[in-house]
């Protein structure tokens, strides 16, 4: 499906405050379109927004029940008890278990990890990791990335002597679970000045009180470990904006000197540079190859990977992450090829608003990759299904499209499922088998209802149309420093039209299926300025003669720095192409 492209367009008020901008921070027009359009408006803003790491990080004791965390928190360490640091199986929830685990174990012993199987215990609090606390003596638990629904395993928990403290970002049901303390700034009377934090965001606000009710320092003992924290911001989809932007880049900045041997051994294996490392990277190249744990064999193994001081063990751990990878890797293509000629071959496809797609031999651990590569053919709110042998339960994945509320529309049939948790834009679910084609039909008729027209076609969010000489060190200096981006922070998008091959665009890939461009535009040629870029085009090598032969085309892009051979040079990456 071809995007729709949507040009930002400034109102007659915020041209005015747009020329104040360029006039104040002596700077384009062009760059400071991009500040304010992510709410920049004075000088005294640019200098925040462009230097994330002078922005405050905030006192954690402004969370709700944080005092009574903190306070269970010490009272354990100081008496000696055993604890259970208990985390989801996704980035998110194995990189707060590293931390927090990586934290206490650092003045404290007594304490021990647990990952639930996504199989056989599923998302979230499990009787049986609930049952393997009390087996081993533990008498609290801390739980991130999860529980803020697990009202019933935390009365379970309780009526065995075991204590829990939730850590969790996750919507909140009606009822929240009687533990010790609830961390969770998306409750209604939690008056956190962030909202947006992660799982391991909320854990790490945790480990910052108890730091600061012990005169621990925060460069000391937390700093190093905020590469963990950017790694959970990156892969979890949460907003780079306030304190999680402060955090990633500041995660960055370890991560770019970390000395941790699993992550060291990660960036060997995906073929990382320490130095120029990214939060394209941590999206791309970590986050992939830390859920493929959990996918195919068991979180637990990214946590080892995560904590460990000893540089053989981290090797080998990497190697089978990799291997872990490359069998998720088959499975996506091969249930995505299964998905998409089920839809295919659905007569009555063309009538629904949205796609669920249901097999039961399906592999558990990737539905929701395929939910977000189905996307990519079908435009629509997603779920794809399997089924457990076990339990007989189906269960699975979903994923959103533009700003649709998917987590609203999973609630709307709470009555036919066994339990669901989520975003507004991705979320899980299992049902009973015979409720499966009610819950077809009700999803379908509630996205039908509510979701609007634009949220119907992919939209390309463009911040300036330029010509290719606008393109100057002073522009490519300002979007650097606009990172990390992320969602509400997006990196900005140009178009520029009429670029035409300049010398050397041609078809790239094993089968050609990319594009490689080296174009100029009629408007560098106009002003007497020649401005020559080279850039890649995914998926467009179909491009490759109509700008050979000479054709003029509109491309939208971004714009990157690229480092070859200690030499580093501006590229396009082309989001669209269009003759």
């Amino acid at each position: 499906m071809s995007n729709i492209w949507n040009i930002r367009q400034f109102s007659e008020e915020e041209e005015n405050v747009r020329v104040q901008l360029s006039s104040e921070l002596g700077i384009s027009l062009v760059a400071a379109g991009l500040l304010l359009s992510r709410g920049v408006c004075n000088a005294e803003d640019a200098k925040a927004f462009i230097r994330p790491a002078s922005q405050p990080i905030h006192d954690p004791f402004l969370m709700r029940d944080m005092d009574a965390a903190e306070a269970r928190l010490s009272k354990a360490i100081e008496s000696g008890e055993k604890i259970l640091v208990y985390g989801d199986y996704d980035v998110d929830g194995t990189t707060a278990v590293a931390l927090v685990w990586r934290f206490i174990h650092s003045f404290y012993n007594n304490l021990l990890f647990y990952i639930p199987d996504r199989y056989t215990e599923g998302y979230g609090i499990s009787f049986r990791g609930i049952d393997y606390a009390k087996q081993e003596g533990c008498s609290l638990i801390i739980a991130l990335d999860c529980g803020i629904k697990s009202v019933d395993k935390v009365a379970y928990a309780s009526e065995k002597g075991v204590d829990f403290i939730i850590c969790d970002h996750h919507k909140p049901g009606a009822e929240l679970p009687h533990a010790v303390a609830v961390l969770n700034p998306h409750r209604e009377d939690c008056t956190y000045p962030y909202t947006d934090l992660s799982g391991c965001g909320v854990g790490l606000k945790l480990m910052q009180a108890y730091a600061a009710k012990h005169d621990m320092s925060f460069d000391t003992c937390l700093r190093p470990l905020l590469p963990l924290l950017a790694m959970s911001i990156a892969s979890d989809i949460v907003p780079m904006t306030g304190e999680n932007r402060t955090l990633a880049f500041l995660g960055l900045q370890q991560m770019r000197k970390t000395t941790m041997a699993g992550l060291l051994a990660l960036m060997q294996t995906s073929k990382t540079e320490q130095q120029s490392i990214t939060i394209s990277d941590l999206v791309f190249r970590f986050g992939p190859r830390v859920n493929a744990c959990g996918r195919i064999y068991s979180g637990a193994e990214a946590v080892r990977l995560l904590i460990t001081d000893d540089t053989k063990k981290a090797a080998r751990l990497a190697r089978e992450v990799e291997d872990y990878n490359s069998k998720r890797q088959g499975l996506d293509k091969s249930i995505l090829d299964e998905a998409v000629q089920q839809i295919e071959q659905d007569e009555h496809d063309a009538e629904k608003c949205s796609t669920v797609v249901f097999s039961p031999g399906w592999h558990k651990g990737v539905v929701g990759i395929v939910a977000s590569r189905l996307i990519e053919y079908r435009y629509r709110p997603t779920i794809v299904l399997t089924q457990d042998e076990a339990s007989g339960l189906i269960s699975g994945s979903a994923r959103s499209v533009g700003n649709f509320d998917i987590y609203s529309a999973i609630d709307s049939c709470r009555d036919l499922l066994t339990n669901f948790g989520g975003h507004d834009y991705a979320a899980g679910l299992s049902m009973p088998a015979e409720n499966l084609e009610r819950f077809i039909q009700r999803f379908d008729d509630y996205v039908a209802r509510n979701i609007r027209q634009e949220q119907k076609q992919p939209i390309l969010n463009i911040d300036a149309e330029l010509s290719l000489a606008d393109i100057t060190p002073q522009l490519v200096r300002i979007v650097q420093c606009m990172e990390p981006f992320g969602p509400c922070n997006p990196r900005p998008v140009f178009v520029t039209k009429g670029v035409i091959n300049y010398r050397y665009t041609r078809r790239v890939g094993k089968s050609g299926e990319h594009l490689h461009l080296n174009v100029t535009d009629r408007s560098s040629y106009d002003n007497g300025a020649l401005a020559v870029f080279d850039g890649i085009a995914f998926g467009k090598g179909d491009m490759a003669l109509h700008l050979q032969n000479g054709n003029p085309a509109d491309i939208c892009y971004t714009i990157e720095q690229h480092t070859f051979n200690q030499r580093t040079t501006t590229q396009l990456r082309v989001e669209d192409i269009r003759k």
